[in-house]
């Protein structure tokens, strides 16, 4: 029965995730447009991802200290009221960027709210063999994202951006019906409502000492973070790539067959559960995925990188499924939100940092080095070409490498390995 619940909550938040990325799309577009500032749009959309970051760990605390339902469907509202304000700015062409960077700052934050509870509910209704299907299906709505931008221009045509954001309006009443209504255990909503509870700042820090308490477990928060590295570099640098050797009609081709890898990998994933080892599952896609991020930066293909980047996008639901799996089963109950609102922070907050440091580099550094005559020109020229963006291929190729790297180290250390093994319980802090 629990099992029917997991998978009604996750159609109602799957079709809500349709719709915000729909909305999102169609904002960096306007964005865009009214700036002409590449600038200006990375910031928009970096204040709509550090809320979500810098939250995490007093999530979890409310996560952990409040009915799970009820912070969910506060939180929803929140982001509900911020999309409205935006609809109610768009019908009256009064809508400003900061407006926007507002709007995406509340939704971030909220969004945080919500993944920890989802997270923290999740192995309370979701048999332990049947984790790794549920972290990937969880993984669906973010395919679903990179392949948004089919859909919404097409919506952007025909319906407008008030059309969209009121589309986005009527999938969260469909989500939030389906909270108000579903009927959840007391055991799912508030595990620990009998446990005497510290200050709130001093719980700030549960989550982290719970995850040090168990040998393996920071060395898993630590590969989730460098996975989340490597692929915020490919994230922010394959577009400019692409457009180095095409059209932007080709651009999207490549950006829907990214996306339907992300959605094939979570769908098997979903089907699949994983391999029964999942710190061995974790590993050897994570080193899949470096090769394939190695293939991007081969030759000026189209048809080379649009199978490399699908590829590389099947395997994140099947690193994430599996790590997650592992955590969610390995941390007491009644410490999931903190502990997994933490492991959000630090996994999320290599996004950035990669976004920030990879395209500098690429576009000062090494693009110039990788002109026809320029410093790496007859060494690193020779693996990835000279001309035009293939210094972002070369940053690609590191990235690869790095990946393959991360997933051999990984593979050697005892710790993470005992995870495979069901641990002692360790006692909630």
């Amino acid at each position: 029965m629990n099992i029917v619940r997991f998978a009604l909550i996750w159609t109602a938040s799957l079709l809500s995730s349709v719709g915000s990325s729909l909305t999102t799309f169609v904002l960096g577009v306007w964005v865009y447009q009214s700036t002409g500032s590449p600038t200006g749009f990375a910031l928009v959309v970096l204040s709509g991802m550090l809320p979500g970051i810098l939250i995490g760990p007093f999530a979890g605390v409310i996560v952990d200290r409040f009915d799970r339902r009820h912070v969910m469907i506060v939180t929803d509202c929140l982001a509900a009221l911020s999309t409205a304000a935006l609809a109610a700015l768009i019908w009256t062409q009064a809508l400003a960027v900061w407006h926007v960077a507002l709007a995406g700052a509340v939704s971030g934050a909220c969004g945080a709210f919500h993944l920890t509870a989802y997270q923290a509910m999740t192995p309370l209704l979701i048999p332990e063999r049947h984790l790794g299907r549920a972290n990937g299906l969880m993984h669906l709505s973010a395919g679903i994202q990179i392949a948004a931008p089919v859909l919404g221009a097409t919506l952007l045509a025909t319906v407008g951006m008030t059309g969209v954001v009121v589309l986005d309006l009527a999938t969260f009443g469909v989500a939030m019906s389906a909270l108000l209504l579903i009927r959840l255990p007391a055991a799912v909503l508030r595990p620990g409502a009998a446990t005497e509870r510290p200050a709130v700042l001093q719980d700030l820090g549960s989550g982290l000492r719970h995850l040090r308490a168990r040998a393996g477990l920071p060395a898993l928060v630590a590969a989730l973070t460098g996975f989340n590295f490597t692929f915020a570099v490919a994230g922010v640098l394959v577009q400019p790539l692409i457009l180095s050797f095409a059209d932007p009609g080709v651009l999207g081709v490549l950006m829907f067959a990214g996306g339907a890898g992300m959605l094939a990998g979570g769908l098997v994933m979903g089907a699949w559960g994983g391999p029964r080892r999942k710190i061995t599952g974790m590993t050897a896609f994570m080193a899949l995925g470096g090769v394939f991020l190695v293939l991007h930066t081969l030759s000026p293909s189209p048809l080379l990188v649009g199978l490399a980047a699908a590829g590389f996008l099947f395997t994140l639901p099947v690193v994430n499924g599996c790590a997650h799996a592992v955590l969610q089963s390995r941390i007491d109950p009644a410490v999931l939100g903190r502990a997994m609102g933490t492991v959000h922070t630090l996994g999320s907050a290599a996004v950035p940092v990669g976004y920030l440091l990879a395209a500098p580099v690429a576009e000062h550094l090494l693009n110039p080095a990788l002109v026809p005559g320029g410093a790496l020109a007859d060494s690193v020229g020779l693996l990835v070409g000279v001309g035009e963006g293939r210094g972002i291929a070369f940053v690609l190729l590191l990235d690869g490498l790095l990946l393959l790297a991360m997933a051999a180290v990984l593979a050697t250390l005892p710790a993470l390995r005992r995870l495979e093994h069901r641990p002692v319980p360790v006692p909630v802090a």
